[in-house]
């Protein structure tokens, strides 16, 4: 592992900024799918991308609806330096990674919320509710990216961006029914005037599904109701307010150790959870629109249920609940031609309740906390010469238990060639904040410190043949320190005595410490070709993890973390209006465990895809899953799909 610069190919917007409305309104009306050639996520108001120096991917709404896939995560994956372990099929818990950061390492954002579950054990955010529904767009920035985004910025940061109307009024209806019973009906309504721009969306998912336990006969199946509403009233010129709600309700079938054996293996135990996000904001512009502001309250609410029907005494299995309430205040301001500021403040709130019955504990105590954490920044982008602009900027943060924290980043993008070449580098600092589990659970240790990352990367990204052929490459590395593990006070390197091992003169089974050091490195190079209705897009990503942490693990790659992953999909507009593709996805072998005792073998997925438009409105679409049936894992004994066929239609009005 080396500390050298990293990359990347940026391409993509996002919404979260003093002018992010307008700025997105703007996209908007140009191209109803958003325009490719800006991007907010990376310094928080829109920007072209060849003045990002940051490594950002984006998924606009016309590659959203051409991968027909439902879960955000499958799609996400088949972008360059992500990666996921999901325990079962839809529903299911679902670890995201980018570049090997752990999966609480990862800011995720819908319609300018920030989201993590602070009753989750790293307090991260879990994609495996998250379908498709509304959404739009989304964007990912890859590399530690806090100084902007706060905690847990690590790996990086997704946003989500839900659908918003172009007309005075307009429509849309999908519907589509396939393997194993499912059914997925979702919808939408919306228009836009001088005055003011709304929309409301509703869906619904249904599957039978297949056993969560890999060796199981059981079906696991998954449903979700998902609601989302989105309005921007123009009060006065450069005066607007925006309100933005997303929720989902979704249950899993589960497979867990049932009493007596406490093995692994079929039960009927059923998770849900319950998801609330939602957004109050009002922007104004100031000095004729030379400085634009942001004031915000952002409220998320998330809560668990597990359910066992065969256990009579204590069925409830899990049960906890996370809020957060966060206040925010961003401005942007245009310096001069060329030179942007932006800074702000954050004070957010979370609190968290958590209880795990049992037939040892029937009615045990929910552990209860809460915290909170301040947090300003300040980011500067300069244009100092014709083409090569840069970016500097520092965030300063205060939590309730550990202090302060600051931390900085730099970026450079160049465009030669008048565009033709874009060089990009960045190094950015990362932290993630202890999880209230992490501090106050029965397992937790309120003398915790942040975790903190450096990490560098280092790009091009070269056109040919007058943009058709878009190739880039990107070099990343990244280090992180004060990683928070698990301690057992069972272990032989644990002594006896340890303080922490023992509360209120009680001992107990471990704890929560900094204790962990990692690298990683890589690799990623993409390819995008499109001309004469032939499109070919396509990426690669070769990546090293490593535990760096001194005892019996030191030197093993990161669990579950494939040594590299690949994307293909080629797809042809036919002459009478068929459009046909395939796409490949590959990824290498990787460790199920931090000891490197169990290996998960590597796999290749093939999905077929085709779509035909009868007339303006309608168009009919189909798909073959996963084609050759292969049998995989990303997380050992954990079951996936097989192959799937499915079919549907989409109306708009």
């Amino acid at each position: 592992m080396k500390n050298e610069l990293v990359t990347s190919a940026a391409t993509a917007a996002l919404l979260l900024a003093a002018n992010a409305a307008s700025a997105q309104t703007a996209a908007s009306a140009a191209d109803p799918t958003l325009l490719e050639d800006v991007i907010l996520t990376a310094n928080r108001s829109a920007q072209a991308a060849d003045r990002v120096g940051q490594s950002v991917t984006v998924l606009t709404a016309e590659t959203i609806e051409a991968s027909q896939t439902i879960e955000v995560a499958d799609l996400l994956i088949r972008t360059p330096g992500v990666t996921l372990s999901r325990n079962g099929g839809a529903g299911a818990a679902t670890s995201l990674r980018i570049r090997g950061a752990e999966t609480d390492q990862t800011v995720a954002v819908i319609d300018g919320v920030k989201l993590n579950d602070p009753s989750g054990t790293g307090g991260g955010y879990n994609f495996g509710n998250l379908l498709i529904g509304d959404i739009a767009r989304i964007e990912v920035l890859r590399g530690a990216q806090s100084t902007l985004w706060g905690s847990q910025a690590i790996g990086g940061v997704v946003n989500v961006v839900t659908a918003e109307p172009t007309k005075p009024f307009e429509a849309n209806l999908s519907a589509e029914a396939g393997s194993r019973a499912t059914t997925y009906l979702r919808g939408g309504i919306g228009g836009a005037t001088e005055r003011a721009t709304w929309r409301l969306g509703v869906s619904h998912y249904q599957t039978d599904g297949f056993s969560t336990f890999a060796r199981g006969t059981e079906k696991d199946g998954y449903e979700n109701f998902g609601l989302s509403g989105r309005a921007n009233i123009r009060v006065t010129q450069g005066v607007s307010i925006d309100l933005r709600a997303v929720y989902s309700d979704g249950t899993a079938g589960i497979d867990g150790f049932p009493a007596p054996t406490f093995a692994f293996g079929d039960t009927r135990e059923t998770s849900q959870t319950k998801e609330l996000v939602t957004y109050s904001g009002l922007n104004f512009d100031l000095f004729d629109g030379r400085l634009s502001n942001r004031v915000a309250y952002a409220y998320t609410q998330t809560e668990r249920h597990n359910e066992n029907p065969d256990q009579t005494v204590t069925p409830v299995t899990f049960d906890a609940e996370g809020l957060n309430k966060r206040f925010e205040y961003q401005g942007v301001v245009d310096l001069r031609d060329g030179w942007t500021a932006t800074f702000g403040a954050e004070h957010e709130d979370s609190e968290f309740s958590s209880a795990s019955p049992s037939s040892f504990t029937p009615n045990p105590t929910s552990a209860t906390a809460e915290v909170g954490i301040d947090g300003f920044y300040a980011q500067l982008q300069s244009e100092i010469v014709d083409g090569l602009t840069l970016t500097g900027g520092v965030r300063r943060d205060e939590h309730d238990t550990f202090g302060g924290k600051t931390l900085g980043q730099a970026a450079a993008a160049w465009s030669l060639n008048d565009g033709s070449t874009i060089l990009r580098a960045s190094f950015g600092q990362g932290f993630k904040a202890p999880s209230l589990y992490q501090l106050y659970s029965d397992f937790g240790n309120t003398g915790l410190l942040p975790e903190e990352a450096d990490g560098w990367d280092a790009g091009v990204e070269q056109r040919f043949l007058e943009g058709a052929l878009i190739l880039s490459a990107t070099y990343f590395a990244r280090e992180t320190t004060n990683q928070i593990d698990f301690v057992s006070c069972a272990s032989a390197a644990t002594p006896a005595t340890a303080p922490l091992c023992f509360r209120n003169g009680v001992r107990r089974s471990g704890y929560y410490n900094n204790i962990a050091l990692t690298e990683a490195d890589g690799i990623e190079l993409a390819a995008d070709y499109e001309i004469a209705g032939v499109s070919i897009r396509a990426n690669y990503t070769n990546m090293s993890t490593e535990n760096r942490t001194p005892g019996a693990n030191l030197g093993k790659t990161l669990a579950r973390r494939p040594d590299e992953t690949a994307n293909l999909v080629i797809g042809y507009e036919w002459p009478f209006g068929l459009s046909t593709s395939v796409a490949v996805r590959h990824a290498g072998d990787s460790f199920d465990n931090a000891s490197n005792a169990t290996r998960l073998e590597g796999y290749t997925l093939v999905d077929l895809r085709a779509a035909f438009p009868i007339d303006e409105t309608l168009e009919v679409y189909g798909r073959v899953e996963n084609v050759g049936d292969e049998v995989y894992e990303t997380t050992r004994s954990y079951g996936v799909a097989g192959r799937g066929t499915f079919v549907g239609v989409r109306a708009r009005f």
